[in-house]
């Protein structure tokens, strides 16, 4: 079977003119980075925003395993078969971090026969959307050590300092520095840290800004430190808005490719799920709605993290509605947190399937508990048995929940009928009654309560001394109204990775809380959770290669 590179690589683009075309978008609304990317202009939301929005689906999945979900994989390949069933669909997919792509996770563009192209350029530079963010976000870190060391008329208290410098690959040995050694013209000496572009403020608040004057007003209201009486001091009163805005004036233009079947894709934006709120652009997403019948959008991880906070922070800060969600698993997957060791996966085990599947049936519950129908599917592999697959169909059927078997990894669009077929059913059969999962009006505390018990399935939370007290600071400040940013592990339910299934009876514990008050959420971190990963002893990168003829080999 030839590779992801080597099927990306292969196929035959067309022109994103033509793709454009297909999707009712004009040249001249279009600003092209070569023949086969474009960002989409401003202009162009002004002719569509009155338009009727379509369906939206969100596809998300159980928690992730080394055996593999296809979460983005299956994501592509439904589009593809909306359009072969004749629908007007488009897919709406956040951009690859350099640091999994090197690191060990790989890329973001798919697999097999459902991917988005040209997958080499996505994966390393695409169209400079994550070098804007990282500029934007190390202009205001070095403006505001410039603003201490030139006076400090704020009264910046340099131990108070809260903005981190950034870069998007995975370096463990900058997650906590020292700047400002040498002479006294090199600036105050403080300890620092560095978190990967992904978890950066500034690409929530790329991400969940409306248009140009509302990214400039969320950058202004960034909080970069506290003052020596324990005020907050933003981006705004450090003078660096319109400059980091001026950074990333193109960036917040929605970025338009292509799947291998010509399926048009809007790629923009991407925060992590673990680290950050896992969803791509909102101005992605509503111009997707304005330009199709159907739209097909991931978020990032398993259903406790990327569902969670599309709809508890994207659909409530967007004023967004989902009409459905389609529930991504696999046979060896449920086998793996059934305790399958994973080079027994490939054997079948219906008793471990039985163990493992209450993963699955955590996912379905939640989902359900914001009043959105559910759809799962089966990323198909050919290890999988139809005992396996039969026993996995009724469950769901049991469940209250539809279900059909994907093989768009190997077939394409062609592989993902059955799906489709199901969701628009599911879309015209069944009325989705979305809502949050909590108030706004809710202490934080509360909420973070509610999350921790009804999805992830605590008896209970348990806060650091820091915790607390940071809490009681943001409430203080009057931010008490926003929701939350949960920074978990994506392998488990518990904040422990190793616990596999569906954990009971464990406690979540939350050890630092801080604002992003221009994203507009509170952030809790929980366990052992970092926002700079590092490489595994085998990084990806190892692999990667370019031959004399600048062919790349090795991604993934």
């Amino acid at each position: 079977m030839k590779t992801d590179i080597q099927i990306a690589q292969e196929a035959v683009m067309l022109p994103i003119t033509e793709v454009a075309k297909k999707a009712g978008i004009a040249e001249e609304d279009l600003e092209l980075y070569g023949r086969y990317k474009a960002k989409l202009s401003d202009d162009f939301w002004d002719k569509i925003k009155d338009n009727k929005d379509g369906k939206l689906v969100l596809v998300t999945a159980i928690n992730p395993t080394p055996a593999g979900e296809g979460k983005t994989t299956t994501t592509i390949g439904l589009g593809q078969a909306m359009v072969k069933k004749g629908k007007n669909a488009i897919i709406a997919l956040r951009e690859p971090s350099l640091g999994p792509c090197f690191g060990i996770k790989g890329g973001a563009a798919g697999g097999g026969y459902a991917q988005v192209v040209p997958m080499e350029d996505l994966n390393l530079h695409f169209t400079g959307d994550f070098h804007a963010i990282t500029s934007a976000n190390n202009l205001l870190a070095a403006m505001l050590d410039n603003h201490i060391q030139q006076g400090n008329e704020l009264q910046i208290d340099p131990r108070q300092v809260v903005w981190k410098r950034c870069m998007d690959m995975n370096d463990r040995v900058l997650r906590n520095i020292v700047v400002g050694l040498g002479n006294k013209m090199d600036g105050m000496v403080r300890e620092d840290h560095f978190v990967i572009t992904v978890a950066s403020e500034i690409m929530a608040v790329l991400c969940l800004a409306d248009d140009l004057t509302d990214l400039k007003e969320r950058l202004g209201r960034i909080i970069v430190a506290y003052n020596f009486a324990g005020e907050p001091v933003t981006a705004d009163q450090l003078h660096a808005t319109g400059a980091m805005t001026a950074l990333l004036k193109d960036a917040i233009k929605p970025n338009l490719i292509q799947t291998l079947e010509h399926t048009p894709a809007l790629v923009h934006g991407g925060p992590f799920a673990n680290i950050a709120h896992g969803c791509n652009s909102v101005r992605a997403t509503k111009m997707a709605l304005k330009m199709s019948d159907i739209t097909i959008t991931e978020a990032g991880f398993g259903a406790d993290l990327g569902a969670e906070k599309f709809l508890d922070i994207k659909c409530r800060k967007a004023g967004l509605k989902p009409d459905a969600v389609v529930l991504v698993a696999t046979v060896r997957a449920l086998k793996y947190n059934g305790g399958v060791a994973k080079a027994e996966l490939g054997k079948e085990d219906l008793e471990a399937l039985k163990k493992g599947i209450v993963n699955l049936e955590k996912h379905i519950e939640n989902i359900q508990k914001y009043g959105v129908p559910v759809v799962v599917t089966l990323n198909s592999f050919v290890t999988d048995t139809e005992a396996e697959n039969e026993f996995i169909r009724q469950f769901c059927e049991e469940k209250g929940c539809e279900f059909a078997l994907s093989e768009v990894w190997e077939k394409g669009g062609e592989g993902g009928i059955a799906l489709a077929e199901k969701v628009l059913e599911t879309l015209e059969t069944k009325e989705s009654g979305f809502h949050t999962l909590y108030a706004d009006h809710l202490p934080l505390k509360e909420k973070i309560e509610t999350i921790s018990r009804e999805i992830y399935g605590a008896k209970g939370v348990i806060y650091e001394p820091a915790a607390e007290k940071q809490l009681a600071r943001i409430e203080a400040l009057g931010f008490g109204d926003f929701p939350i940013c949960m920074a978990k592990n994506q392998y488990s339910l518990s904040d422990d990775a190793s616990k596999l299934g569906r954990p009971e009876n464990f406690d979540i514990h939350i050890r630092e809380v801080y604002v992003s008050a221009g994203a507009g959420f509170v952030v809790a971190l929980t366990g052992a959770i970092m926002t700079m990963p590092g490489l595994p002893k085998v990084p990806a990168a190892n692999n990667i290669d370019v031959s004399e003829s600048g062919k790349i080999t090795g991604l993934f």
